[in-house]
């Protein structure tokens, strides 16, 4: 692929024997589709995370061991540590947050992202 392909986001021009066009357009189907899904939803839980720091940090007071707060994130999971008389409220926010970021990403589009969401007293404990 030349570097004006690259720069156009075209896909690569069809010339040369057939075994090599087909690599070709494989392998530029493989760019997209990764670009377009990676990319999308690694911008939607940056902007998950943002909304969800701020509604964690309106719920408790004090200092941080007596609020609700991001401890872990890793590809598309999300620890939260929180006083246990917060977990229901801590729930209801993960998920509104989540939907927030849809909005914000795709508008009225009604993009939804589902979540599985557990309460326990430990990581390990959780499915």
């Amino acid at each position: 692929m030349g570097a004006a392909q690259a720069d156009l986001g075209e896909a690569p021009e069809q010339t040369g024997p057939r075994d090599q066009r087909d690599r070709e357009r494989r392998a530029w189907g493989r760019f997209t589709r990764n670009f377009v899904v990676q990319g999308t939803g690694a911008e939607w839980a940056l902007c998950w995370l943002a909304d969800l720091r701020n509604r964690l940090w309106r719920l408790g007071e004090g200092r941080l061991e007596q609020r609700p707060h991001l401890v872990f994130f890793l590809h598309d999971e999300v620890v939260v540590h929180t006083p246990e008389a917060l977990a229901p409220a801590v729930v209801e926010e993960v998920r509104r947050s989540a939907a927030e970021a849809g909005r914000l990403l795709f508008g009225s589009f009604g993009v939804d992202f589902p979540l599985d969401v557990a309460v326990v007293r430990s990581w390990a404990e959780a499915g």
